[in-house]
């Protein structure tokens, strides 16, 4: 008998779960009918893109994640200029995704230096400018061709 299917999940603390037909875990429809989420993942980008826009986020840098891991699709890096806007950005990014009818995790909003929000597809950190220059995620994700793409926002 043939092992069932592999499915990913998402969860907080381990990025990546591997469940059988057992596990008690939520799949998105999409992957549930084993259909293509590529375009259900773009819109969610999209839609993130749209509303760090709106809302003066700065350096924001998408980051391709597909073929390199299992984590999600995208990955976004932004900064807010203070704790207080990261915190702003990050209360108004949940509100937009949620109002599209998706769930999103939020991780370090009290302290206001380094938000993460799990979309799902798409996993979005809001730094201050100075713990994003100390962590330096771009470098860690980006390969070269990424490395020389612009990035949205900046001049």
């Amino acid at each position: 008998m043939a092992p069932p299917p592999q499915r990913r999940t998402h969860t907080l603390t381990d990025r990546t779960q591997v469940s059988g037909a057992s596990a008690q875990t939520v799949e998105s429809p999409a992957i549930a009918a084993g259909t293509s989420d590529a375009t259900e993942s773009k819109a969610l980008l999209s839609l993130i893109l749209d509303s760090l826009d709106q809302d003066k986020a700065e350096e924001v840098s998408p980051i391709d994640l597909r073929g390199k891991s299992s984590i999600a699709d995208h990955m976004v890096v932004a900064s807010g200029r203070s704790a207080r806007q990261v915190t702003a950005i990050s209360d108004k990014l949940v509100e937009r995704i949620k109002a599209a009818g998706r769930s999103a995790r939020v991780e370090g909003k009290e302290a206001g230096d380094w938000v993460l929000i799990d979309a799902g597809d798409v996993i979005v950190h809001v730094f201050r400018p100075e713990v994003r220059d100390f962590y330096q995620l771009e470098k860690m994700w980006m390969t070269t061709p990424d490395l020389n793409a612009r990035t949205v926002g900046s001049a």
